[in-house]
């Protein structure tokens, strides 16, 4: 092998397949049982915008718009829509649906919904994402009008995100309380919250959509792989999230267990702060791009599932250009740009990662940085805390960190926009000319020309190197045969589409 040698993938797998016993109380068909890598950072769907987050809470909430499982996208809330211009879009709403008090759901509520993810001071960290919307109104007739900025392409697929949420009890309950004992309108509704444990949603009976098969729901913080794995051999979880190859394996030669997998359109990728010593200069931030081998990731540690990137994007974006590679793999340049770099590259360099990531490639990334003569120190934390960091101002976030980012809306702007624009919380790039291509890709509305748009940020990424894209992410469950689902890659979790048979 290269970079990674063969002892390394040894201890790699070693540590990720000693089984831990499972836990004691067991899943059955009234009951299903997901376990997850981490508890949510957050039920309130405006708060917080991470996968264990996600899973949980988007079966609370009906959205504006959704995506069926072949990825189109879809009425939910909106029964239909009708964009009158570049920038004005009016929907009609439901008059069916009601929250889990049993109060309506209105197109006040929707308009609260959008201004209240929209609001700067409310501080989402969806708020990129929403923020070409400048105005939400009600209209005489009961629909509603999105008014966004200039033209944004990309609205309906960022409005697959957007939760309603019942405006007169988040304004009595508070934000804190809210998030806490959440409302929504979705097929479950939300019944405890023991911390750091578990998650457990009750079926919404009264629900105006396809109803879940399930009673009850509980969707429990498992960070140890092996232990999820154990639990879903013994029976004691229907579902589990966050498999490696290696893992799925063992559920391969498992009875009543199989692994379930599918690309995503989330982007792994290696964050570099240029705000911090060092990584200031970009013949640096250059050497790490040339230092990692992608390849090598899928091939080696991966098993092949995922699919190598050279941008940082998917094939499933809009925004993706095909054929454009990125920085090659090149340690002799990476050593010769290191040398040239001289004292600024010698310092030791902080690498922030979580529990919820696959830390054999964690480890592989730092072991590739080695050995073209950069110092790595590895920094876990839990997921909360991670975040936290990723959001913190550039001059305090971490030198280097492991991401994987979807934003589940399958376009260019939902990743690029809040990953490098200077107004997002996640960006740690500052830089006037960036910010202007930024805008004017997500304002385009002509697709060859924002395509072309696209095309230069990709090459400003490929020369300043803000992030290193390394690949395409699979996703891998481990699922009882007796659940009927089949994942999609926006990695939603829908209780309602799930089956079971005996």
């Amino acid at each position: 092998m290269r970079l990674v040698t063969r002892t390394l993938f040894a201890a790699l797998f070693a540590a990720t397949t000693t089984l831990a016993g499972p836990l004691a109380a067991l899943a059955d068909a009234d009951r299903l049982v997901i376990d997850l890598v981490d508890e949510p950072t957050s039920l309130d769907p405006h708060l917080q915008w991470n996968p264990d987050s996600y899973y949980v809470y988007r079966n609370i909430f009906d959205n504006l718009l959704t995506r069926d499982d072949e990825g189109e996208i879809i009425p939910q809330i909106a029964t239909e829509w009708e964009q009158v211009s570049d920038t004005e879009t009016v929907f009609t709403i439901r008059d069916d649906v009601t929250f889990h008090d049993g109060s309506p759901l209105t197109a006040e509520d929707v308009v609260y919904s959008v201004k209240r993810i929209t609001d700067p001071e409310f501080g989402s960290p969806q708020l990129s994402q929403f923020e070409s919307i400048t105005n939400a109104e009600v209209l005489e007739d009961g629909r509603v009008k999105l008014t966004t900025a200039t033209g944004y392409p990309a609205l309906f697929a960022q409005l697959v995100k957007l939760s309603i949420v019942p405006k007169a009890i988040v304004e009595e309950m508070g934000r804190e309380a809210f998030n806490r004992a959440p409302i929504g309108s979705g097929p479950y509704k939300f019944d405890s919250w023991q911390r750091g444990v578990e998650v457990g949603l009750v079926r919404n009976d009264d629900y105006w959509g396809d109803a879940g098969p399930f009673p009850a729901a509980v969707f429990r913080a498992v960070p140890d792989a092996s232990t999820r794995v154990a639990n879903l051999t013994s029976g004691a979880s229907d579902l589990v999230v966050g498999m490696d190859p290696d893992l799925a394996a063992q559920l391969e030669a498992s009875d009543g267990v199989s692994p379930v997998s599918a690309l995503t359109e989330r982007v792994a990728y290696l964050s570099v702060n240029r705000n911090k010593p060092g990584l200031d200069d970009p013949r640096l931030r250059k050497a790490i791009a040339h230092a990692i081998d992608r390849e090598l990731l899928v091939e080696g540690l991966l098993g092949g599932f995922d699919n190598p990137v050279g941008q940082m994007l998917t094939p499933a974006h809009v925004g993706w250009i095909e054929g454009l590679e990125g920085v090659p793999y090149d340690p002799d340049a990476a050593r010769a740009l290191i040398a040239e770099v001289g004292e600024p590259a010698t310092r030791p360099f902080s690498f922030a990662t979580s529990p919820v990531f696959d830390q054999r490639i964690v480890q592989a990334l730092q072991q590739m940085l080695g050995e073209v003569g950069l110092t790595v120190n590895i920094e876990m934390t839990d997921m909360a805390t991670y975040l936290q960091k990723s959001q913190s101002p550039p001059e305090q976030a971490p030198d280097l960190g492991f991401g994987r980012w979807s934003c589940a809306c399958q376009d260019a702007d939902g990743v690029l926009y809040p990953l490098l624009h200077s107004s997002s919380s996640w960006s740690r790039v500052r830089d006037d000319d960036l910010d202007v291509l930024l805008e004017s890709a997500r304002s385009e509305m002509d697709p060859d020309r924002r395509q072309e748009l696209y095309g230069q940020i990709h090459e400003w990424i490929a020369e300043e190197v803000p992030q290193v894209p390394l690949y395409q992410a699979a996703i891998i469950y481990g699922a009882s045969d007796n659940l009927e689902w089949s994942p999609t890659p926006n990695e939603s979790l829908f209780l309602n589409r799930m089956g079971w048979s005996e």
